[in-house]
């Protein structure tokens, strides 16, 4: 597929901004529908506008994204890349026997995979630390990317991650797929065109899953197969032990931030849309949290953190149940179960209402990768731009930030800086191991 920047060449932050809030109101900025010049005659899209993807880390999510693209019309996975061996041999068994082929190329580096000038995008799956790294350095080589949520792991990465894709002009979806939900949207529609009243309080409940983290870090050999310098990348050295990598990276926040980053990345992103503040952030947080201490993992287990923005409204983050977000007006309140999508409202006829033609639309999504894949051929702007992605991480991040301080935080949403705390401005950036940089 032709690699071109939005409607030929990069876009400004400001201009991004206007498209993205053209977007979140409802305006039809970009089409989302492919052109039947595009197809063959069979209506099988044309190979000239085949996507070529790569999949970068394919564990338990990188693989399901891989699988999703993998069937997706117009879309020829070529590359799988992770440094565990047996992973990205499993990822390579999957494409080709999708293909009757052995025509998908593994690869330990994921440099190497973003040299060949025949892919056209990337979804990336690899755990939270590399996210960033490995975004902007898709961008620099020319890659449309589809990327997990968080979208970064500091608030220093988010910055440095969005410069790079307006600089080189790519597409990015994060994948905060909740945001893609019909019920999502039509919850947000129902908030910002006053259903509820106006809207105060937007309550965020992410509770803790049960698990034993009392694991304590006994070295244990290296895996063969497995490149652990490499998996540790920007991460000071440490010895390797089982349940520090793969999934239960999560739980260390060197590597992460705990269920604040993990499912808050998806239930404060629907905060985000239903207050109309996806291209902001808030002025203010405050938090407590109960961190583990001992053992391997030091994540918040228990969290009460507060945001309060600009325009009054106040975001509440709790270990609450059930897993969701609850906006709360003058007039009534309608909440969202994440994960199950259901919506419950102070009245049933609220869930009935219509948006009608001249209120504000959020639109409706294809699913979370065919929109990414619909915005990689119109060069529009997907359902979770760069823009939405790092405002919902920066904020996952400022959470824990004010929980791990103990102290209220003075946060200006332009400048994207701690305007009253030095030593938590300082949280805002890790030092990377060498050679690893954002520059």
């Amino acid at each position: 597929m032709t690699k071109q920047s939005m409607h030929g060449a990069p876009v400004s932050r400001r201009g991004f901004l206007k498209r993205a809030g053209a977007v979140a109101a409802g305006a039809v900025a970009f089409p989302y529908i492919i052109p039947s010049s595009a197809l063959g005659a069979d209506g099988a899209v044309a190979p000239s506008n085949r996507i070529v993807m790569g999949a970068i880390g394919v564990g338990g999510q990188g693989t399901g994204n891989m699988r999703q693209f993998l069937n997706s019309p117009g879309v020829q996975m070529v590359a799988a890349c992770d440094v565990d061996k047996s992973r990205v041999e499993a990822a390579k068994k999957i494409v080709d026997e999708k293909y009757g082929s052995q025509g998908c190329k593994a690869y330990g580096d994921f440099r190497e995979l973003l040299a060949r000038t025949d892919i056209d995008a990337v979804c990336i799956g690899t755990p939270d630390f590399w996210h960033g790294l490995i975004t902007i350095a898709a961008a620099k080589s020319g890659k449309d990317i589809y990327c997990e949520k968080p979208l970064v792991n500091t608030v220093a990465e988010g910055t440095a991650v969005r410069d790079a894709i307006l600089r080189y002009g790519r597409v990015l979806q994060t994948g905060s797929h909740e945001r893609s939900r019909d019920n999502a949207r039509y919850a947000c529609e129902l908030v910002r065109n006053g259903r509820i009243g106006k809207l105060h309080t937007i309550h965020i409940n992410l509770p803790w899953d049960a698990r034993d983290l009392s694991t304590l870090p006994v070295p244990m050999p290296v895996p063969e197969g497995l490149d652990y310098d490499m998996w540790l990348g920007p991460c000071p050295w440490e010895t390797y032990t089982e349940k520090r990598c793969h999934f239960w990276f999560r739980y260390i926040l060197e590597y992460s931030g705990g269920e604040v980053t993990d499912r808050g990345a998806h239930v404060i992103d629907i905060g985000q849309l239903g207050n109309g503040t996806d291209d902001t952030g808030p002025i203010e947080i405050t938090g407590q949290g109960k961190f583990l201490t001992k053992g391997l993992y030091d994540c918040a287990v228990d969290y009460h953190f507060e945001f309060t923005y600009a325009n009054g409204v106040r975001m509440l983050c709790t270990t609450n149940e059930p897993r969701g977000v609850k906006f709360e007006g003058t007039d009534g309140w309608v909440f969202e179960h994440i994960h199950g999508g259901n919506l419950e409202a102070s009245k049933p006829s609220l869930l009935k209402e219509r948006i009608g033609p001249n209120e504000i639309h959020l639109g409706r999504s294809p699913g979370h990768h065919a929109d990414f894949l619909n915005a990689v051929r119109t060069r529009g702007l997907p359902m979770a731009p760069v823009e939405v992605g790092v405002r919902s991480a920066t904020m996952c991040h400022l959470g824990n930030i004010a929980m791990l301080t103990g102290r209220k935080i003075q946060w200006d949403p332009v400048k994207e800086i701690i305007t009253n705390d030095a030593e938590a401005q300082k949280m805002c950036k890790r030092p990377m191991r060498a050679p690893w940089t954002l520059t």
